[in-house]
This record gives structure tokens, sequence and C-alpha cells, in this order.
């Protein structure tokens, strides 16, 4: 049977002067990057130059736009690529939490006698609701890869879905995706990613990384925090359909730390 295998990279934005003063965002204030964010944002580029790239899909929000941009301007392979702004990519909505402290927001949590992370303040959007969109935008994502190159690139299965390591894991910013000409590039949000891997992890049956914990899988990844995936789907009729997928790294901030 025919598949085609993928990588995903998933970076979460620069720094915004919200991000630096504690502050909710969500979805109505629409933040450009911070000083900071914007040297976090030329790091990232920097550390994924020679990483090629045949997919970007973006938020629409500014600040992951103006993330976007800057890696795709230091990479050869993003220099003839269109990049798909989606607004299933957007923040999480905090409601009237929004413009507020994140410690407001605990406190909240706190006296609703609810999990933080699991809390949704009044007029904002439910972990299950930011759920439906990452699924939305991963079955929306899974048809537009397949339907471009699974002609070029889909190829005989002549081992599992997703091997355990389909080259080694050595701290280079290719790893994972060595030799795998079709790699999409997904810029978003802290929250979202948040949901997102948790969704991967509890319900898509990803592996996690050897070493890792769920704890650490599933906490808040830092500005332009790095997160891989290799993915493989099959097709079914005329639908492209996951069958497999593995997780490579998460949260990387080697680029902000040199």
């Amino acid at each position: 049977m025919k598949a085609l295998t993928f990588g995903l990279t998933l970076v979460r934005h620069g720094e915004t002067q919200y991000n630096k003063e504690g502050l909710l965002q969500g979805q109505l204030i629409d933040a450009p990057l911070s000083e900071s964010g914007l040297q976090q944002a030329e790091a990232a580029g920097c550390y994924l130059k020679h990483v090629l790239f045949s997919n970007v899909f973006v938020s629409d929000m500014l600040r992951a736009r103006q993330t976007a941009e800057t890696i795709m301007k230091h990479n050869t392979s993003c220099l003839g690529l269109q990049a798909v702004w989606d607004p299933l990519l957007k923040e999480k909505s905090f409601g009237t939490a929004e413009g507020r402290r994140v410690q407001d927001l605990r406190e909240m949590a706190k006296a609703a006698g609810q999990n933080f992370l699991d809390f949704t303040p009044p007029e904002g959007e439910t972990q299950e609701q930011v759920k439906e969109r990452v699924k939305e935008f991963v079955e929306k994502m899974l048809q537009k890869i397949g339907a471009e190159h699974w002609q070029e690139r889909g190829v005989e299965e002549t081992s599992p879905p997703v091997p355990a390591e389909t080259s080694p894991v050595e701290g280079t910013a290719d790893d994972g995706v060595r030799g795998v000409p079709v790699h999409a590039l997904v810029v978003t949000h802290g929250a979202l990613m948040r949901v997102a891997l948790r969704f991967f992890v509890d319900e898509l049956h990803c592996s996690v990384p050897p070493g890792s914990s769920k704890e650490h899988v599933f906490s808040l990844s830092p500005n332009t925090g790095l997160c891989r995936f290799i993915i493989t789907v099959r097709k079914e009729e005329d639908t492209f359909k996951l069958s497999g997928i593995r997780c490579v790294f998460v949260h990387r901030e080697d680029h902000v730390q040199q």
C-alpha cells in the first residue's frame, strides 16, 4: 500500500510586550512582536535556514505572521512558497480575561474550584472548542499536503508507517526530516500548541520523545519554541487518512539560548 510521510514543525510566535508583562492576549489583542520577539524570530529563522519546507501554515494574527515571515526570509526553500494564513490556528480565546494578568486567570480558576489549564473564563473558548479547531486544521492540512505531494512523493510502504527513528536525533535543526522532502512549517500560539500536543498524544497515539515526560510535552512552549513530528498518511478513495504520527522533539529553544 502506498503512503506519504512528511515532517511537521510547530513554532510558537516570538515574544510580545504582553508576554513580557505576563498579560493574556488571546484573540482580541493583536499585538506585534516586541524587540526581543523580533530577535527570537530572527534566531529561529537562522536556526532553520537550511531545513527544507514544502508548505507553510500560519495563524492570521500579527505576532504569528511576523514570526513566520522572519523565518521564511532566511530559508531558500520558502522563497517560492505562499504561506496559508489560517484563522483555525488563532490563539485560544480567553474571553473577559484578555488583557488581564495570567495570575488573574489562575485566581479566577481557583475561585471556581477548577484546574488552571482547564478553566474557561466567561466568553472564552473551552479546551474542547480549541481541540475541535486543531482537529479541523489537521484534517485540512492532510488533504492539502496529500493533494499536492501524493503523486510525486507517495511510495509503497516497506516498513511500519512511522518507524521508531527515521534518522537519529542529534540536536540539529534537521532532526527527523533529513531526506524528507515534504515538510510543513506551522506558526501558531502557546495555548493552542498545548491543546494540539495533548490531542496528538492522547487521541492520535503519538509517541513521546525518549526521555520526555508527558508533563513536559504538555507544558507551555517558550516563545519561538519548536516541536517536530513525523506524519504518515494513506489514500483511501479520494481522501487522505492519517496512519501514524511520531514526535521527534518538543519545545526546543536552542536558537534563543546561544
